[in-house]
C-alpha cells in the first residue's frame, strides 16, 4: 500500500470509528480496564473485528479473568488472529492483531485456564458483539449452531 492509499485508509477509518476505537486499533492503544463495553458481557454470541466484521472470538470461550478486559481462551479459528512481539513500555509481550484488518486487538498471556492455559486479553473497542439471536440476520448463521443446545 503506498502513502496515498494509506492516508485514504486512515481518513476512512477516522470517519468510521470512534476516537477510542481508532486509537486502540490503529495506534496500538489500550482502553481503561473495567471501563469498556464488553469486559462483563455475559450474553451468548460472537465478537467480530470492528473494521472488517471478521469473526474473531466466541462467548463460549470467554471467561472472567479479573483483568478488566474481555478475556478468551482462544480465537474462533487460529487463522483469524496473528501474533507479534510487542516490546513497548519496557515489557516484552505477545500482541494479538486481526488477520483481516491488521488492527491491534490486545495481547495474549500464558496465565489462562486449563487446558490451553491462554488468556487473550482483548480491547472491547476493537470488537463488535453479535448476540446469538441476531447471527442469522447479520450474516453469521454458520455460528448459530454453536449456541443451539
Amino acid at each position: 500500500m503506498d502513502e496515498i492509499e494509506s492516508e485514504k485508509r486512515r481518513e476512512v477509518l477516522k470517519n468510521k470509528l470512534s476516537g477510542r476505537q481508532y486509537h486502540v486499533t490503529q495506534e496500538n492503544g489500550t482502553e481503561p480496564p473495567f471501563e469498556n463495553e464488553y469486559w462483563d458481557n455475559e450474553k451468548e454470541g460472537i465478537y467480530v473485528d470492528i473494521i472488517t466484521g471478521e469473526p474473531l472470538f466466541s462467548s463460549l470461550d470467554k471467561f472472567h479473568s479479573g483483568c478488566g478486559w474481555p478475556s478468551f481462551t482462544k480465537p474462533v479459528s487460529d487463522d483469524k488472529v496473528k501474533e507479534k512481539i510487542d516490546a513497548s513500555y519496557h515489557m516484552v509481550r505477545t500482541e494479538v492483531r486481526s488477520s483481516s484488518s491488521d488492527s491491534h486487538l490486545g495481547h495474549v498471556f500464558s496465565d489462562g485456564p486449563a487446558p490451553g492455559g491462554l488468556r487473550y486479553c482483548i480491547n472491547s473497542a476493537a470488537l463488535r458483539f453479535i448476540p446469538k439471536e441476531k447471527l442469522e440476520k447479520e450474516g453469521y448463521g454458520e455460528f448459530a449452531k454453536l449456541f443451539s443446545k
